[in-house]
């Protein structure tokens, strides 16, 4: 009776640890929008409030960047997406020690260091996945770049100011980051905020040196008074010059891209079709 409450009492506080989390009133926030993260988040909580006094200022200091790059929800913090990484590590540990324990019968020290040096990399994924969502974030924004400063030259010229080119630019531009990031611009200025500062902080959201140029550009031209048509006129030209070098530029990296798949996959595939007759036809004739 004794073992059987104890069993009961163990399994008891096992499923109270795990479930505790996800029982709790979110009192950070709201869940992230993807269904998996949204399950996995009351965890990833409690984990990255646990993390958070250990976490060094200069990596603090990349992830909140980069965070801010992948243009995530702002209930993303650093910590979670070290908890993230952690969380990520420990399950395909303990993953990989069950397998190699239960089913290979690998002894339980040997199980255990080979489960650590397998896990090591999934805890990369999560920061590699949101490193490439701020590259693909960037590169949406340049490919979108150019156009909105075309509707933004087009406003002008017609005698808008600039405040209202970037509200039709934000209203009849297409869907994505850039547009986004103009709308925040344009909250921030019926906010209070300046519009140069605001405009400044967009440049730091992208990090992308051609933002930053037309925010020079446009601090420049109020400041001494210039027509700023021209000088959109010309940063448009040479943003849709640069969109399609950079178009010239990938086209050319594709034979480099893709010889590592021919080499490797599709010239064995090859060979051993061409050579089975040959080779069939050499075994019957005795050879």
């Amino acid at each position: 009776m004794i073992s059987w409450m104890l069993a009961g009492l163990s399994l008891f506080l096992a499923v109270w640890f795990l479930v505790r989390p996800w029982v709790l009133p979110r009192a950070a926030g709201p869940a992230p929008r993807r269904r998996l993260l949204a399950l996995a988040w009351p965890w990833v909580q409690v984990a990255g409030r646990a993390f958070d006094p250990f976490i060094p200022v200069f990596l603090r200091q990349y992830l909140e960047k980069q965070i801010v790059l992948a243009g995530l929800d702002p209930v993303w913090k650093c910590q979670h997406v070290v908890a993230l990484q952690c969380l990520s590590a420990g399950l395909a540990a303990a993953a990989c020690a069950a397998v190699l324990y239960g089913v290979f019968a690998v002894p339980a020290a040997h199980a255990a260091a080979l489960s650590v040096t397998i896990a090591m990399p999934f805890a990369w994924l999560p920061l590699q996945r949101l490193l490439e969502l701020g590259r693909q974030r960037q590169a949406h924004i340049l490919r979108e770049f150019p156009f909105m400063l075309d509707m933004t030259v087009l406003c002008v010229e017609a005698g808008l100011n600039l405040q209202g080119a970037l509200q039709q630019a934000a209203h009849h531009g297409p869907e994505g980051p850039l547009r986004a990031e103009l709308r925040h611009v344009l909250a921030d200025v019926r906010a209070g905020v300046a519009r140069e500062h605001a405009l400044a902080q967009m440049a730091m959201r992208t990090d992308l040196a051609p933002i930053r140029a037309f925010v020079t550009l446009v601090d420049q031209a109020g400041r001494m008074g210039m027509n700023l048509a021209p000088l959109l006129r010309v940063q448009a030209d040479q943003q849709r010059a640069e969109r399609f070098l950079r178009a010239e530029k990938k086209a050319m990296e594709a034979p480099v891209k893709l010889l590592f798949p021919l080499v490797f996959c599709v010239f064995p595939g090859t060979f051993i079709i061409i050579s089975f007759p040959v080779v069939s036809r050499l075994l019957d004739a005795g050879f």
